[in-house]
């Protein structure tokens, strides 16, 4: 009788505890940001998490675009930041997290020591992805000879070569540019890819915000928290790095005022920038299709 009871009251403990959990999540909003330019956007988040509609925003931070997709998929998060491409790719796969908003709109750039014509070979990362796609509309652009070297994985890898002169023209991303331009006063940029037409628009939006539809209703206080968050960094830059390194998005000193300007950090809704994310897939789906799931879905923007 006595080890009945204490079945019971096991197999109620743990109901309880499940409903304790269920409750906690219940009242936090998720939020999975890349760690990275994107996680610039989301400073003031994480300085002073907001609170929508009696619930508190938590930001977790991911190391790669895999650990987001995957919370996306088995929808273990609300809100997710990451690359357009990897949101398009998502979605056209029916993991319905449709566009919320584009926070960032720069972070590569083309550097070296000499005009890119006198050059032969071009040092770049991530073949198939953004940072290629956007390089060699570039170079088609403006009519360049060029060859591809994709020896080096990642930024970090290419900023060390052009420091040693292993490389001497090649794509990086911030914060690594002003890295190298801090490390290495012959290194400039040549180009900003992001930008190839060096217009007033605020170029390529290469990050998505996307949402579960089951926060269809708050998506305004959202966008406004975004905007505002946003805002934040563009007029309290050295505030905004402070937070980041404060919570180990970028060791000290990765960032400057600099970094966070070439970001172009600056927060659209959706519908604002839907022509300029059209216009940006569109382009993905001549170069690499597949990139995105081989189409671009028109439900992805509400």
């Amino acid at each position: 009788m006595v080890k009945y009871i204490y079945l019971l009251l096991a197999l109620f403990c743990m109901a309880g505890c499940k409903d304790i959990k269920k409750n906690k999540e219940q009242e936090v909003i998720r939020v999975s940001v890349l760690r990275g330019p994107s996680a610039i956007a989301f400073a003031q988040w994480m300085g002073t998490p907001p609170v929508i509609n009696g619930k508190t925003v938590s930001v977790t931070l991911a190391d790669s675009p895999d650990i987001i997709q995957a919370a996306l998929i088995k929808k273990e998060t609300d809100i997710a930041a990451l690359p357009m491409i990897s949101a398009v790719n998502l979605y056209n796969k029916g993991v319905d997290y449709p566009l919320l908003g584009c926070p960032v709109w720069g972070t590569l750039y083309l550097v070296g020591r000499d005009n890119l014509t006198d050059k032969k070979v071009l040092h770049l990362f991530g073949a198939g992805t953004t940072p290629d796609i956007l390089t060699r509309y570039y170079l088609d652009i403006n009519g360049e000879e060029y060859a591809l070297n994709y020896s080096f994985g990642t930024a970090r890898e290419i900023m060390q070569a052009l420091l040693i002169g292993k490389a001497q023209t090649a794509v990086l991303s911030e914060p690594f540019v002003s890295m190298a331009l801090r490390k290495d006063s012959t290194l400039h940029i040549l180009a900003d890819l992001t930008n190839p037409a060096n217009n007033s628009a605020l170029g390529f939006p290469q990050t998505a915000i996307v949402y579960n539809t089951a926060l269809k209703n708050e998506t305004v206080i959202i966008d406004s928290l975004l905007q505002s968050s946003c805002r934040f960094v563009e007029e309290h830059p050295e505030e905004a790095i402070l937070i980041l390194e404060e919570h180990q998005v970028f060791a000290p000193g990765m960032l400057t005022v600099e970094s966070l300007k070439r970001c172009r950090i600056h927060y659209l809704t959706a519908n604002d920038a839907c022509d300029a994310t059209k216009s940006f897939l569109h382009l993905i789906e001549q170069y690499e299709p597949k990139a995105i799931g081989g189409k671009v879905p028109e439900s992805f923007i509400p």
